[in-house]
């Protein structure tokens, strides 16, 4: 059985993103399940798929439980739609609402089609995650792996930093003039661009 492979951004910024590999069967109240454990949000609050085109406008609606909201078109429900469904590009996107207060907001984009399933996982699965999710409930404590995998992206650790973490761009060093440019040997009339 094939699997497809998309990738899911958050809005706020694009480095830092999910891919999720799910079986075309599978149905999107797993692929919502499957979004909120890479990005390590509890599953306390509503939340919506829109079918999307190119330009990210807002589509047929998926919606997690009914809710008896007027609508241009009756929505379709996750438990009951199938993803492969709802793929009709190969580039199909969709975008992803979650707890409607704080209004999380993320683009889900098919990234890819396998032919073949992997045995070793089991579906669906986050295959990749790049870049710190955000905190659900503001601010997370930066712990364990989430602070080697800062100082690695930010690269906090690099020599040549005080102990302030600045480096020593822009300081003066001998030779210079006030202005940071080193003098040219002429007189009072050269003019220095």
């Amino acid at each position: 059985m094939p699997v497809l492979k998309f990738r899911v951004y958050w809005e706020e910024d694009e480095s830092v993103y999910r891919d999720i590999a799910v079986k075309p069967s599978q149905n999107f109240l797993q692929f919502h399940q499957a979004i909120l454990t890479a990005y390590e949000f509890d599953s306390k609050h509503k939340a919506t798929f829109f079918r999307s085109n190119d330009n990210w406008q807002r589509g047929r609606e998926i919606i997690l439980e009914a809710d008896n909201q007027p609508r241009k078109a009756e929505p379709l429900m996750m438990s009951d739609t199938p993803i492969g469904a709802m793929v009709k590009a190969p580039n199909q996107k969709f975008i992803y609402l979650y707890d409607f207060a704080k209004n999380w907001t993320f683009l889900v984009e098919l990234i890819g089609v396998a032919k073949d399933e992997n045995a070793k996982l089991s579906y669906p699965a986050c295959v990749r995650k790049e870049g710190l999710a955000p905190s659900q409930y503001g601010t997370k404590g930066l712990i364990g792996d989430k602070l080697v995998e800062m100082e690695e992206k930010y690269d906090l650790n690099r020599e040549g930093m005080s102990e302030d973490g600045f480096g020593e761009e822009g300081e003066e060093s001998e030779g210079e003039g006030e202005d940071g440019m080193e003098g040219t040997g002429g007189g009072e009339d050269e003019t220095i661009y």
